[in-house]
């Protein structure tokens, strides 16, 4: 969609943003992450930002068994079944056998992909992060823990953080649009629609993959 809405366009230089949590929660982490991979095979400008999950993820690789725990209490099971490939087995793996054998499962260039993300990227007006800003701090002195993790304080704050925030993190029914910021995590893993934004000068359009229409023009 992405492709074909840039073609429609016209000529133009195009930086493609990818907000973050790219795993967790849904089935295909490992497919996901390269499939964000090859984008720059195709789109030269491509920006990842670092989720809170990318985190934890990175994290859960050291071999640290509570980091572990902690990875597989908010959706970090399902990235581990899809690099294990072996359900049964995972099912009876321990804490401890998963903390010494996940980083072996886990290709040096997905952990260097997520590892080389960004926390901020600002272009123009905008500025892209994947949580949030803490209000009232610039934009230049923000948190690291912020950026990744911070909800409720920035998302009932109306003030006027510098720049019109673009984030994810928190999951939304549709796009969330406030004079300050603009989220537009629609809960891809148990919505079945994934959120893009598109911003160009003072224009701003939205475009919705759907799983449901993309099984349907598979068959």
């Amino acid at each position: 969609m992405i492709r074909a809405d840039h073609a429609a366009r016209g000529s133009a230089d195009m930086t493609l943003i990818l907000l973050g949590d790219l795993v967790d929660r849904g089935p295909s982490s490992a497919e996901v992450v390269e499939r964000a991979m090859r984008l720059h095979d195709e789109f030269p400008d491509v920006r990842l930002l670092i989720g809170n999950h990318e985190e934890c993820f990175l994290a859960a690789l050291t071999g640290d068994v509570r980091r572990v725990r902690y990875f597989m209490r908010i959706g970090g099971d399902a990235t581990i079944r899809s690099y294990w490939r072996d359900d049964q087995d995972f099912e009876k793996a321990s804490f401890e056998e998963v903390a010494e054998r996940l980083p072996a499962l886990v290709p040096p260039d997905h952990v260097a992909f997520l590892g080389g993300g960004e926390d901020m990227v600002e272009i123009g007006d905008y500025a892209f992060v994947h949580a949030g800003v803490r209000p009232g701090v610039p934009l230049e002195k923000q948190a690291l823990s912020d950026l990744r993790w911070i909800r409720d304080e920035f998302l009932d704050d109306l003030g006027d953080h510098g720049k019109v925030i673009v984030h994810g993190h928190s999951i939304t029914a549709a796009p969330d649009e406030q004079a300050n910021r603009i989220g537009i995590d629609v809960g891809a893993f148990r919505s079945g629609v994934l959120a893009g934004i598109g911003l160009e000068g003072s224009r701003r359009w939205f475009l919705f993959a759907r799983e449901s229409e993309a099984r349907a023009n598979a068959a």
